[in-house]
């Protein structure tokens, strides 16, 4: 089945990581997406993210850079350098160079460096793979387990930010179908320009106990994730998320739940009750929306950690991807 590994097999694979070294601050784990390693002999900590790509065909190279970027940005560090790992289903010229000139593009945009990588052809592919390897440093490393009992939830831009752009150019013909008016779709493209957390981690880490970019399994995932790394319980109100009015069109249009898909350009922090504000207004200083969602309690026997609360729904294990059977469906 195409998609996440459950948490049980993740637990399995996470389980083996080789030989220990006490440089590692933070090593692979569920509900982390990024590791954190001391340099030695130098100030600061490096943040090291690693991250597949294949399915949003024909923003493939964007969405990769932007993907793994924000997991280094969304643990308090700028990002710096990629390595690029391309595997390509023919040796189609054009094909290659729109990849590679998306991933330049973007890297450039961002200010980040493709330092190596390899490229080569694999047949059995029937679109292209980019798996990416992002690379930053901070004085500050946040991971996704750090939020507290107490905490309020912020959520920056929207659910679905990035499953928007997929609708509105992978799907758009259905979507037109089902009744959503070309400008509303062309808007919805656009949300491509918006799937960048790193500005939204760079306004709000020195507040957040806790940071998580939603990806795969929109803002609900994230929560189930970040909520079982800090062993806590959120409760979530579900009309507080902001959602876009072209992501409810799109999403409406071919019976997708916002809050479970595709969800980068949006950043999960979560902050201490005297900071929200003061969080916000940066946020709201540099042009980033950016909203409260809810709080995070402590655990319970009713309710053990890694619980999300979604107004009545309960969630202890992330949803699979709406998106998926959409994908399905075609094959």
């Amino acid at each position: 089945m195409t998609g996440k590994l459950g948490p049980d097999a993740l637990a399995a694979a996470l389980a083996a990581t080789g030989a220990a070294d006490p440089a590692v601050r933070q090593g692979p784990a569920y509900g982390e997406d990024a590791a954190a390693i001391d340099l030695a002999g130098a100030a600061g900590t490096l943040v090291v993210a690693a991250d597949p790509l294949s399915l949003a065909a024909e923003s493939v190279g964007t969405l990769a850079v932007h993907v793994a970027c924000n997991d280094v940005a969304a643990s308090g560090a700028d990002p710096r350098w990629l390595t690029h790992t391309l595997f390509l289903p023919d040796d189609d010229p054009d094909r290659l160079r729109t990849v590679a000139e998306q991933v330049d593009a973007t890297a450039r945009d961002l200010g980040v460096s493709v330092v190596g990588g390899h490229t080569e052809v694999l047949d059995a592919l029937d679109r292209p793979l980019c798996s990416m390897t992002a690379m930053g440093t901070t004085d500050r490393f946040v991971s996704s387990g750090g939020a507290e009992p107490g905490d309020r939830l912020l959520l920056t831009k929207g659910a679905g930010i990035e499953a928007t752009a997929i609708l509105a150019t992978d799907f758009r013909e259905e979507c037109r179908e089902a009744g959503v008016p070309a400008a509303t779709l062309d808007a919805a493209a656009d949300f491509l320009d918006e799937v960048s957390v790193v500005p939204d981690a760079a306004a709000v880490r020195d507040a957040a106990t806790a940071l998580h970019d939603p990806t795969e399994g929109g803002a609900a995932t994230a929560l189930v994730e970040t909520a079982s790394a800090s062993e806590t319980v959120f409760a979530v109100d579900r009309d507080a998320v902001p959602v876009r009015p072209e992501t409810r069109a799109c999403c409406d249009a071919l019976g997708v739940d916002p809050l479970a898909t595709f969800g980068s350009g949006a950043l999960l922090a979560a902050v201490p009750p005297e900071r929200v504000d003061d969080a916000l207004g940066v946020l709201d200083a540099v042009g980033i929306e950016g909203a409260a969602i809810g709080s995070v309690e402590p655990p319970t026997e009713a309710a053990p950690p890694g619980t999300v609360r979604i107004d009545g729904e309960t969630l202890s294990e992330p949803p699979r991807d709406e998106l998926y059977p959409l994908w399905e469906a075609r094959a």
